[in-house]
């Protein structure tokens, strides 16, 4: 074994150009402590300068999403021109009004788009299959926010001709995905870390939605609840700045009136309210019944004896047996949505359309085309709603419930419920309608859609298909318990330290009579003001006598082999935890910064252990 005292030592000149940097202290009894080096890295601020290049970025993903978005719709507006009325025209159009002159050969026209989607997904990308939402959960859970390019190109395309064919599903589900695609796309060719590459792939998420429907602070919601998972300015400053950006120029391009446009709404009463909340409890349960009913039809596909390819074909009969019997379940259908919100439909007609939109949409997502959850969900929502709020109206007149705010807070808390995206639902239905009056009965409706739907089902429609692929979604959003404690509140300043000049001889000596005094694992050295000069473990000391003749009769700070790696008590412990576990270190001395760097303790996992369960029990 090498001798300790010919190991390699700092300079013990106090004019040395060798400074004390992250590496720790060096070994120098006039030292100037300086805290500017690599290794032992410095608590960072909120934010620093890479969050105005990842928010420079985002502005620019929210043009670029804006721009897809619009590509997307004038693409579902050509094929559903080409597909009904046999025309090539970019224009917006229904494929109901094709209905009546088309007769049962609407049946065709979406078994052929499904045709050319399942086509596209076995030879082109399989993550084009599903709601698009959940394929992006499970990239940010397990592929460090990876999602290959091409479906970047053939997400938006399969979603068009599956929207253009006459598919029951709203673009922004799949403009959702195309923004994430996008972002992620973005944060791969650039020199990004995984949580700045996860900040811009939810950025273009945040900018599609808000492209779509005008909703920028949903779309911020959206990305927090079902992408990003946490809630911190880096993540949050750059998404609202995507999300601002898309809005703007959906006002540019489309103007500033709300998508779901309806009447003014009057403050609820008492008693209204009451009904309100109850109806969201009401959509809670239908949103665990939807849900189950959805992954139902998906597990009986999967019992097939065909290839999977060929499953969307035999979905799309669905939609067109709905389309032939309910034209207005066909394509988007945003205006059986304002139709909804505004009581201008008959009961019987809002009846017959979520029955039969409900029975093509269940049956063509199961099947596994490429499409959405939020706009078929709304319709649903905001229909059972409106009969609900209807009955109430009729045989309980005295709670003056207001139809349209039933509608209102129905569409929502479906979402709510089925999604478990509490404040997205609430603040959309708002940013969507402008209605203002509507805030407290959306609240109160989505919150009990919330409960509801939490104990009666154990994931969403948005996690089921990730969570049995073995990928665990967080639902609770906390503060780390350990950025709330200071090492200077659990470091144990009860702690065995060694004197400079102290001998080797005089301390084994000490550690031979009472070990268990010693038991330590890492020993401190310290000068005649208390100020660290390195660390000792118990072997350097013990074997120290076997290493060199003469070793015990020298001072203790000859044994020190290396700089030692320490925090200041006025760190966090998640920042001393950070450092342990870059180093692999068990301990880590505690130096106080306001007092010229003198050694008041030692960080063990002990401590650490218990700072956690104190602020867990707490």
């Amino acid at each position: 074994m090498k001798p300790l005292q010919n190991a390699p030592r700092a300079p013990s000149s106090p004019t040395s150009s060798h400074a004390a940097t992250t590496d720790g202290l060096t070994v120098s009894p006039s030292l100037d402590f300086v805290l500017e080096a690599e290794h032992l890295s410095q608590q960072t601020g909120l934010l620093d300068k890479r969050t105005i290049s990842m928010s420079g970025l985002a502005i620019l993903l929210g043009l670029a999403a804006s721009g897809v978005a619009w590509l997307m719709l004038k693409l579902i507006a050509i094929i559903t021109n080409l597909a009904f009325y046999g025309r090539l025209q970019a224009h917006d159009v229904s494929p109901a009004d094709a209905v009546a002159h088309l007769g049962w050969w609407v049946l065709p026209i979406p078994v052929v788009g499904a045709v050319l989607i399942g086509l596209m997904a076995r030879y082109g990308s399989k993550a084009i299959r599903g709601h698009g939402i959940p394929e992006a959960m499970e990239q940010v859970l397990t592929n460090r926010s990876r999602i290959p390019a091409r479906v970047m190109f053939l997400k938006p395309v399969s979603s068009a001709i599956s929207i253009g064919t006459g598919g029951p599903f709203g673009a922004e589900g799949p403009i959702i995905a195309t923004g994430s695609a996008l972002g992620s796309f973005v944060g791969q060719k650039i020199p990004v870390s995984t949580a700045e590459r996860k900040t811009l792939l939810a950025a273009g998420a945040a900018a599609g939605m808000s492209a779509i429907f005008g909703s920028p602070v949903s779309a911020v919601l959206i990305a927090i609840e079902l992408l990003l998972f946490e809630y911190r300015p880096r993540s949050i400053i750059p998404v609202a700045l995507a999300a601002v950006t898309a809005a703007g120029m959906r006002i540019v391009m489309e103007g500033s009136e709300p998508i779901f446009a309806m009447p003014e709404l009057g403050p609820p009463s008492l008693g209204a309210l009451a009904f309100y909340t109850l109806l969201g409890a009401v959509m809670g349960l239908a949103a665990a019944g939807v849900t189950r009913i959805v992954y139902g039809i998906e597990d009986a596909f999967e019992r097939l004896p065909i290839h999977w390819m060929w499953w969307p074909a035999l979905g799309a009969l669905a939609v067109g047996v709905a389309g032939y019997f309910a034209p207005d379940t066909l394509g988007v259908g945003y205006y059986n949505i304002r139709n909804i919100l505004s009581d201008s439909l008959t009961w019987q007609a809002v009846a017959v359309l979520i029955a039969f939109k409900f029975f093509s949409w269940s049956i063509s997502l199961g099947s596994g085309t490429s499409g959405g959850t939020l706009a078929p969900l709304f319709t649903l929502g905001g229909g059972l709603g409106l009969l609900l709020g209807k009955a109430a109206a009729s045989l309980l007149p005295m709670l003056h419930v207001d139809v349209r705010v039933a509608a209102l807070v129905g569409m929502a808390a479906l979402f709510a419920g089925a999604s478990r995206a509490l404040l997205t639902s609430a603040v959309f239905a708002f940013e969507t309608t402008l209605q203002p009056m509507g805030l407290l009965p959306l609240l109160g409706g989505c919150a009990a859609a919330y409960l509801v739907s939490s104990l009666v089902m154990r994931n969403t429609i948005m996690t089921e298909k990730i969570a049995r692929r073995g990928v665990r979604t967080p639902a609770e959003y906390s503060a780390d318990p350990l950025e709330q404690v200071l090492v200077r509140q659990v470091a144990n300043a009860d702690v065995v330290r060694f004197q400079s000049g102290q001998l080797v001889g005089d301390v084994l000596t000490a550690m031979q009579a009472d070990p268990h005094a010693y038991r330590f694992a890492m020993y401190p050295v310290v000068d005649a003001d208390g100020r660290l000069k390195g660390t000792l473990d118990r072997e350097q000391i013990l074997n120290a006598a076997l290493v060199e003749q003469g070793a015990d009769t020298a001072g203790i700070e000859t044994l020190i082999a290396q700089r030692p790696r320490f925090v200041f008590d006025d760190m966090t412990v998640r920042h001393a935890v950070q450092h342990m576990v870059k180093y692999g270190l068990d301990a880590l001395p505690v130096l106080s910064r306001e007092h010229r760097y003198k050694l008041v303790g030692i960080l063990s996992r002990a401590e650490v252990f218990a700072a956690y369960k104190r602020q867990a029990d707490e």
